[in-house]
């Protein structure tokens, strides 16, 4: 996923946040609902259209699919009340509950998904999850626009069963089905709000546990309301989710500390000085914070000027000294703790084999720097660095213009902006280098890899490698079946990618949260949508 994931998105992460409980609550409002901070803007609740982790997490709560995502990821039931496979793994069969309704009252039907896969993969949506549905019968044909997008494998048998046909098995095809893109959309209300569905609370239908209220598209706060008609209602505890944005860590932890927040993210800083406090709550992320240079741009395309920029950023004290928060130093583009070998159940990031590239070495790099400025015919280099506003990420951007602005006649300018905007600029590549993210989908190598294809429209930098699609199709492909080989593909793609530094990874994201131990039960991952907030309740 990005925060872009994408992008800071989130960060994302956060993407939890609730509003402020005002002070007339009286005790009985208070134990049912609760307030949270975030520090990125929520963008759209379009499914179709979204990269963002905050929206993804709000999606995951007022929406649901055929399955749930329960603690550690375990498939839970959702809109199907059962499943059945084929013996080749190519068919799934799913019985949908028939008395799921969205908010305004209709069934949610076995149509409802119809729509939805062929609505997100339809080109004229232009969604950057596409490539998601990879694997499912034409769905890269329609992506390509080789197949008319009625040709998707997905039927159904009548209004409560839904058949789903695959052109090879999908290892983590459960998975997929508790992430928000594969969950159903109501047609009549996409129809009625055309251009407008999904950019205010009031322009969407929901289907999950909550509904989503008092979000206009442009403020700062809005509401997960229970939704009285969702079917399962009855251990649904909490009235109330309020999210508020709150940039400056320093306001989050004031509102804490008076009662006026019960999850509270914590800065770098912050998070050093509450280490002892009971409250505290750390989270690790599936995720990776990296700079992707636009490669269209000619000094970006030597290899040389890349590898320097990579090798003279010491990751080890960045994720310590400046991420903070749980951050950890990560030679790899896949996170760790993600998935284990089929072999000898190592993490996937014990089988990358990182390149000098990726290890802190300013002497070489200052070396590597001069040969490429001079292969590319320029004395020296002036480049924006296009980062998120939020405190955390301007930290960030100070330190990589520090440690950047060490090679020799390279010059950074920083360019900080709301979330919003910096999602759309690195999708229509507007930039010329950019601090991304990316957070994992599901729990498998793949999330991640996916998108440095040379198609995938979440591949901003648009680096290409023949060598590396192949290696990604393979997996995704003629050794799907095989978990072995397609370990084996997976992790060869990853040494190429960083071996020809396709993008800069820099560190993997944690999060210390200040939560009161009146918090119960709400489910956090670290993959794919993050929070589930069904059986959450305040004690």
């Amino acid at each position: 996923m990005h925060i872009s994931r994408n992008i800071s998105v989130l960060a994302s992460v956060a993407g939890i946040s609730l509003i402020l409980v005002g002070c007339g609550q009286n005790s009985s409002q208070q134990k049912k609902t609760i307030t949270t901070s975030t520090d990125s803007e929520l963008t759209t609740v379009d499914p179709s259209k979204t990269t963002a982790v905050g929206t993804f997490n709000v999606l995951n709560n007022v929406d649901e699919g055929l399955f749930r995502l329960g603690k550690d990821s375990k498939v839970e039931p959702g809109i199907a009340t059962s499943s059945t496979v084929s013996k080749d793994g190519k068919t799934y069969t799913f019985n949908l509950r028939k008395n799921a309704k969205w908010s305004n009252g209709d069934p949610v039907t076995a149509q409802d998904f119809i729509y939805s896969w062929r609505r997100t993969l339809n080109p004229k949506t232009a969604s950057q999850y596409g490539y998601l549905f990879s694997g499912i019968k034409n769905a890269d044909k329609i992506q390509d626009k080789k197949a008319a997008v009625s040709s998707l494998g997905i039927k159904a048998n009548g209004k409560y069963k839904l058949t789903v046909t695959l052109e090879q098995r999908i290892p983590y095809f459960k998975l997929l089905m508790g992430f928000p893109v594969f969950f159903p959309q109501d047609s009549k209300t996409v129809n009625k709000y055309g251009n407008k569905y999904g950019t205010s609370s009031k322009t969407q239908v929901y289907n999950g546990p909550f509904t989503l209220t008092k979000w206009t598209g442009t403020n700062l706060s809005w509401t997960l309301k229970k939704n009285n008609h969702y079917w399962d209602k009855k251990n649904v505890k909490l009235d109330n989710v309020k999210f508020s944005v709150v940039k400056d860590p320093s306001t989050g932890l004031n509102l804490f500390n008076e009662g006026k927040l019960d999850m509270a993210q914590l800065s770098a800083t912050q998070s050093k000085q509450m280490n002892n406090k009971k409250d505290l709550v750390s989270r690790q992320q599936s995720s990776n914070y990296y700079i992707a240079f636009n490669q269209k741009i000619k000094a970006f395309k030597n290899l040389k000027i890349r590898q320097a920029m990579s090798m003279i950023i010491n990751r080890p004290m960045l994720a310590d000294k400046v991420v903070a928060g749980g951050a950890i130093s990560n030679d790899s583009f896949v996170s760790k703790g993600l998935a284990v070998s089929p072999k000898d159940g190592t993490d996937f990031t014990k089988d990358v084999t990182a390149p000098a590239s990726m290890k802190y070495n300013p002497t070489k790099a200052k070396q590597l720097f001069k040969q490429g400025l001079q292969e590319v015919g320029l004395k020296s280099l002036h480049f924006t660095l296009l980062n998120s506003d939020t405190y955390d990420q301007k930290q960030l951007s100070e330190y990589l213009q520090s440690a950047l602005e060490k090679l020799p006649g390279l010059h950074v300018t920083l360019n900080n902006i709301p979330g919003r905007v910096i999602l759309s600029r690195q999708a229509d590549h507007q930039f010329q280098a950019t601090v991304a993210n990316w957070f994992a989908d599901f729990s498998d190598p793949i999330t991640f890899l996916n998108i440095l294809t040379s198609t995938n429209p979440s591949n901003i930098s648009r680096w290409k490698s023949a060598q590396y699609d192949k290696l990604i199709d393979a997996s995704n492909n003629d050794d799907g079946g095989n978990a072995q080989a397609r370990w084996d593909d997976m992790v060869k793609a990853q040494n190429l990618a960083l071996n020809d530094q396709a993008i800069i990874p820099l560190y993997q994201s944690g999060e210390k949260w200040m939560i009161k131990s009146s918090v119960k039960d709400v489910v956090y991952n670290t993959a794919g949508a993050n929070y589930n907030f069904k059986n959450a309740y305040i004690k």
